[in-house]
């Protein structure tokens, strides 16, 4: 006599989840613009670093 599988139930976790959200929310993205959106358009500099080009716009040449 063969024992008969008892179906497991479907578990979705919270990481599953938000996965789906962020897949889908990237779809929608992509189907309402043809590509993805970017927000962040430049990258932070530091003020601290030296920029030669910078420099030579702030000071007028003579």
């Amino acid at each position: 006599m063969r024992h008969r599988k008892i179906p497991r139930k479907l578990h979705i976790s919270e990481d599953d989840f938000m996965l789906a959200n962020r897949r889908a929310a990237r779809q929608e993205e992509i189907d309402a613009h043809g590509r993805q959106v970017s927000f962040r358009k430049v990258m932070h500099r530091s003020k601290k670093a030296y920029d030669r080009n910078k420099y030579k716009k702030d000071i007028p040449s003579e």
